[in-house]
């Protein structure tokens, strides 16, 4: 405990005699659990999003404008009929104007300009999760299409699908770019702390002549890349959580029109928040072991 104790008392003193040196390895350890925290976050949302997309998954009819009402009774019924679908709602062209100008008013003025019904008429079905196989949906929308009055039928797991590929080729990317930050903030860390076991060489001498345990020379070199892991954890987690604010203030009513209150930004879980805190300590660690093998 007393090697423990002297170890962080000498830490603190050599990070705050050597701020500037050390604040290059602050900062790239900073930056190496900024992206991968970054990163975490942007998936953790995501994943979210998918996974009520996908319980809510609807299919879209979108009808001609020329549809004519027994057309539309005709697409009404097949649609209430099939014992995969929960509801279907008709949107008129009034209707689906006016939601377009809800979710993106910077574009209103020029809908407007596109004619009376610039977009078309449709139905929005809703389908029961359990029963809406990839089969049963792709037979429902074949027969849909094949009616007279529709225009085209969209599937939102097609999308869906296409945006889990993206979110798992972006993780692989943010993964690997991590990896290479943090080696970095490993070598940068192992780089400082050789400097100031340079710099305490003489000292270092000293007490191995007076038989001073290894523990007590290489321990305050390991915790000094300690308390610089921790510190640049703690500055990067601060800097994500002002960003996470700043998003969330700015996209917060955008999300939750496009898709609902589910859709609200969330941070970070507490247990991926202490293992970023705890990926910090251990990269500076690692690089304070490196460093401190030379001090023999």
């Amino acid at each position: 405990m007393s090697a423990v104790r002297f170890a962080a008392e000498e830490a603190t003193l050599s990070l705050w005699r050597r701020r500037r040196s050390n604040l290059l390895s602050l900062l790239t350890i900073s930056i190496a659990i900024f992206v991968l925290g970054g990163f975490l976050l942007v998936n953790t949302n995501v994943q979210r999003w998918i996974g009520h997309w996908s319980s809510a998954a609807e299919v879209s009819v979108y009808l001609t404008d020329r549809v004519s009402p027994d057309e539309r009774a005709a697409i009404a019924r097949v649609l209430s009929d099939s014992p995969i679908v929960i509801a279907a709602e008709f949107v008129s062209h009034p209707e689906a104007l006016r939601r377009f100008r809800a979710l993106f008013p910077e574009l209103a003025d020029a809908a407007g300009q596109l004619g009376d019904r610039p977009l078309p008429a449709s139905f929005e079905v809703r389908l029961r999760s359990n029963d809406a196989t990839d089969e049963a949906v792709g037979q429902l929308s074949d027969g849909l299409r094949s009616m007279r009055g529709v225009s085209d039928v969209r599937y939102d797991r097609t999308w869906i699908e296409r945006m889990v590929s993206f979110v798992e080729n972006s993780r692989a990317a943010g993964a690997l770019l991590a990896a290479v930050l943090v080696l970095a903030a490993a070598l940068t860390v192992a780089s400082v702390i050789r400097l100031a076991l340079h710099a305490r060489q003489q000292e270092v001498e000293i007490m191995h002549l007076v038989g001073a345990p290894l523990a007590f020379i290489r321990g305050p070199f390991v915790m000094e890349g300690v308390l610089q892991g921790g510190l640049g954890a703690l500055l990067a987690l601060a800097v994500l959580y002002a960003a996470f604010a700043v998003g969330r203030l700015r996209l917060g009513d955008w999300l939750s029109g496009l898709a609902g209150p589910e859709s609200a930004l969330v941070f970070l879980p507490w247990t991926a928040v202490v293992a970023l805190l705890a990926g910090g300590m251990l990269v500076g660690c690692v690089g304070g072991l490196v460093a401190a093998r030379s001090a023999r």
